[in-house]
């Protein structure tokens, strides 16, 4: 019996990928004033960095349960497996809707195997291990070793980030308005991780260049076997510094495999424009 690999907008993978691996991605809203969009579908995370550089300001909500019951209804009457690959739940609620309509849709097709993977992991981190998941489904591997192998690519996924500008972090509740101001006025550009599935300061250096290096520097303690890895970049609509990491990853470590993809809707919402994201496994 086949599988079918299903993830979220959170996800940020380029959808040429999706669509070569044949993943299914349910949308997570945005909402602008009393507008309503769909991430990545009906928005695109351009045109959002665009407005919010004007000042506009964007609030997320997680996918429905109707969302998934709805593909996961069509995955059980195709006779199709289902792993699911989602974005952290200490972040979205997105997750809890997936296991509210996994059992309803349990209730009419019992036999049905499902399996739903809380990666605590976020944009490009969720992203690698939905590729890596996607991967080893294509290999012909069974849906109890792709979900173990999946449970440990997202219990070893490194997040290593920065944001250009503070006030987008004080928005959503990250810093304090004093520390946005300050920031602002000193040009300090945090850098942040995850943690146990939650967004947490990492450090503080002042200036772009010098964030990007120290980026550098934390992939060098904490990453494993760099050079075997598939390393991911995500970006708030700033290829060019995401160019930038990616060389100088690849003179300092030899990596010659990445993912670079702009940051979606969904997390970008909250991160901003300016963002530089990196991925990599610590083991």
């Amino acid at each position: 019996m086949s599988i079918r690999v299903l993830t979220d907008s959170a996800s940020d993978l380029p959808p040429a990928l999706m669509q070569e691996y044949n993943i299914e991605m349910i949308p997570l809203y945005v909402f602008e004033g009393d507008k309503e969009y769909l991430d990545g579908v009906t928005l695109k995370s351009d045109k959002l960095f665009d407005a919010m550089r004007r000042g506009q300001v964007f609030k997320t909500a997680q996918a429905e349960p109707a969302a998934f019951k709805e593909r996961f209804l069509e995955f059980a009457k195709n006779g199709q497996n289902c792993i699911y690959v989602g974005f952290s739940s200490e972040l979205s609620s997105t997750y809890q809707s997936a296991v509210i309509a996994r059992e309803e849709v349990r209730e009419q097709y019992p036999d049905w195997q499902i399996e739903l993977v809380d990666t605590k992991c976020a944009s490009m981190g969720q992203g690698l291990v939905v590729y890596h998941a996607a991967r080893w489904v294509k290999e012909g591997l069974p849906l109890s070793e792709v979900v173990e192998k999946t449970v440990h690519c997202a219990q070893h996924m490194e997040h290593i980030f920065t944001v250009d500008d503070l006030e987008y972090l004080y928005r959503g509740g990250r810093v304090s308005r004093t520390a946005a101001m300050i920031g602002g006025i000193l040009n300090i550009k945090p850098i942040l991780h995850v943690e146990d599935g939650r967004l947490v300061p990492l450090e503080k250096v002042r200036g772009k260049n010098k964030v990007l290096r120290r980026m550098l520097e934390i992939m060098r303690e904490r990453g494993r076997n760099l050079k075997e890895q598939t390393i991911g970049i995500s970006h708030g609509d700033d290829l060019e510094n995401a160019n930038k990491l990616m060389e100088a990853i690849r003179k300092e470590f030899g990596c010659h495999d990445f993912i670079i993809n702009p940051i979606g809707c969904a997390v970008g919402a909250h991160a901003g424009p300016g963002t530089i994201a990196l991925f990599f496994q610590n083991a």
